[in-house]
C-alpha cells in the first residue's frame, strides 16, 4: 500500500478513535460537557483538513504530525499516572474501551507520526535534487 493512503488511514483512524476516546470521557463525567471543548473540535477539524484536504502537501504532512504527537500525548499522559488507573475511571464501569481506544488511537497516531515524517523527509529530498 503507498504511504501516502496509509498515512491518511492512519491519521483518520486515530481522528475517529481520539473522538470516540474523548466522548467516553464526557459521558463517564471525566471530562466536562461544556461550550469549552469547542477548542477540541477546532483541533480535530485541522487535524482533519490537514489529513485529507492538504494530503501529499508539506502543511498536511505538518499538521498531521502535531496531530500525532497530539494523540501521542494523550496517551502518555494518562499512562503517566493517576490517569489511567485512578478510582475515577475504574468505578465507571466499561475501563476496557476507554483502555483500548487510548492505546490504538496511540498506536495509530505514532504510525501517523512516522509516516508524516518519512513524507516530510521525501518532499525534501524531491527538492533538492
Amino acid at each position: 500500500m503507498k504511504d501516502t493512503v496509509t498515512l491518511t488511514v492512519a491519521s483518520l483512524l486515530s481522528i475517529l478513535l481520539f473522538s470516540l476516546h474523548w466522548a467516553d470521557e464526557i459521558a463517564r463525567g471525566i471530562e466536562t460537557g461544556r461550550l469549552s471543548n469547542i477548542g477540541g473540535v477546532a483541533i480535530l477539524l485541522v487535524w482533519l483538513c490537514g489529513t485529507l484536504v492538504l494530503a501529499e502537501r508539506r502543511s498536511g504532512y505538518i499538521v498531521t504530525l502535531l496531530g500525532s504527537i497530539f494523540g501521542v500525548g494523550v496517551l502518555a499522559l494518562h499512562m503517566s499516572g493517576a490517569g489511567l488507573v485512578s478510582n475515577r475511571i475504574v468505578n465507571t464501569g466499561r475501563v476496557l474501551f476507554w483502555v483500548w481506544t487510548l492505546i490504538a488511537m496511540g498506536t495509530a497516531a505514532s504510525l501517523s507520526g512516522v509516516l508524516s515524517v518519512r513524507g516530510l523527509w521525501r518532499l525534501r529530498r524531491s527538492r533538492s535534487r
